[in-house]
């Protein structure tokens, strides 16, 4: 059993950065690929970023390329979302998300989650 907790939450001005951060702890970090998902108040949940296993290979949401930066540590067992040049859109609660395998873009393929951390960005 993997537990994931998040941190970093905040509000901010629309324009500045936020850096979640993500600790696992009850498993083995290196062998899961790492998501960060965010969920809008009224809308689902969504993919945000992934990282594989060694730190290699990166995914992210059209909405978040070229602003967001996902960064993983093995040896430290945290995952960390870089968020700039932030926009009121970009308003959710972003969630921490542990994966076996699979599809590393989509939910239903992420098997550990953590309680979610609030980002809030104004105008």
């Amino acid at each position: 059993q993997v537990q994931l907790v998040e941190s970093g939450g905040g509000s901010v001005q629309a324009g500045g950065s936020l850096r979640l951060s993500c600790a696992a702890s009850g498993g083995t970090f290196s062998t899961y690929v790492m998501g960060w998902f965010r969920q809008a108040p009224g809308k689902e949940r969504e993919f945000v970023a992934s990282i594989v296993r060694l730190a290699g290979r990166t995914w992210y949401a059209d909405s978040v390329k070229a602003r967001f930066t996902i960064s993983r540590d093995n040896s430290k067992n945290t995952v960390a979302l870089q968020m700039d040049n932030l926009k009121p859109e970009d308003t959710a609660v972003y969630y921490c998300a542990a994966s076996r395998d699979g599809n590393a873009r989509i939910e239903s393929n992420y098997d550990y989650w953590g309680q979610g951390t609030q980002v809030t960005v104004s105008t």
